[in-house]
């Protein structure tokens, strides 16, 4: 019989095939903040320490995977934590609390994955999507320095060439060319992605459980150290690129669906 857990806006199923569903529940957008990070890190945490879980998908409830960060409602990254009785702090502090889980995990990406949102897209082991699927490192196009351990992650999955491209130009990359260049690992019709991606992390599953973590921690070994160091980089540029005219801009311009026009200020 599955067993369902709450952290927050996330739910968690843990199948009797050892695979565990995780759903982000903030439709039509799931835009991330500290409590969804942090929400993130613990379902994943719990999962690391339970037998009953070997793999687990992590897909969104709604029209899109995650959107990034809300910006219309302030898009803060200091703010309320998932323990309201616990002082605030960055996001990117949850970030390393996420990248420093063990248990593998398999992404199922519908609709957008942008921003910070497509920084919670390359932190699982593998990337399942639809064709309709939409990616974009869209940060300079905000007047903005990326986050979420992009420093490392994208490179890691792409190269730093396209890498470069992708965070230089902020253009969405649709599924098809997601799967060319290594952002995403199997394309999926839309109605079979979660089906598929179960079937993956299911295949994972049938592995021996201490193999898999061993051979997870080697793969992955420093990862989480090397997050930490990006991430308080990625946050010092943040921090003044934010008191920028172009960064006012970059917002107003997306809020009214305009191209931005940047003055370098």
């Amino acid at each position: 019989m599955a067993a369902s857990h709450r952290f927050g806006d996330v739910e968690i199923t843990v199948g009797d095939d050892f695979v565990a569903t995780m759903e982000i529940q903030r439709p039509p957008n799931n835009f991330f903040d500290l409590a969804l990070i942090e929400a993130l890190a613990a379902g994943i945490g719990a999962m690391d320490d339970d037998p009953a879980c070997r793999a687990i998908v992590l897909c969104s409830d709604g029209k899109h995977f995650c959107a990034g960060a809300n910006f219309g409602g302030g898009g803060d990254e200091v703010g309320a934590s998932l323990d309201p009785s616990a002082p605030p702090r960055h996001i990117y502090d949850a970030a390393f609390d996420l990248f420093s889980t063990r248990t593998p995990v398999v992404a199922a990406v519908q609709g957008a994955a942008i921003g910070g949102g497509l920084g919670v897209a390359c932190m699982p082991d593998f990337r399942f999507a639809s064709p309709e699927a939409r990616f974009s490192a869209n940060f300079a196009r905000l007047g903005f320095h990326h986050g979420f351990g992009l420093t490392v992650t994208l490179p890691r999955l792409v190269g730093d060439q396209r890498a470069l491209d992708m965070l230089y130009t902020g253009r969405r990359l649709k599924g098809e060319e997601a799967v060319e260049i290594g952002l995403v690992d199997r394309l999926v019709p839309a109605d079979q992605l979660r089906d598929e991606a179960h079937a993956f992390a299911r295949e994972i599953a049938t592995s021996a459980p201490l193999a898999v973590r061993s051979i997870r921690d080697t793969m992955r070994a420093g990862l989480a150290d090397q997050i930490l160091v990006a991430t308080d980089r990625e946050k010092a540029e943040q921090d003044w690129l934010r008191k920028t005219e172009d960064w006012s801009e970059g917002v107003r311009s997306m809020t009214e669906r305009r191209p931005p026009e940047f003055k370098g200020k």
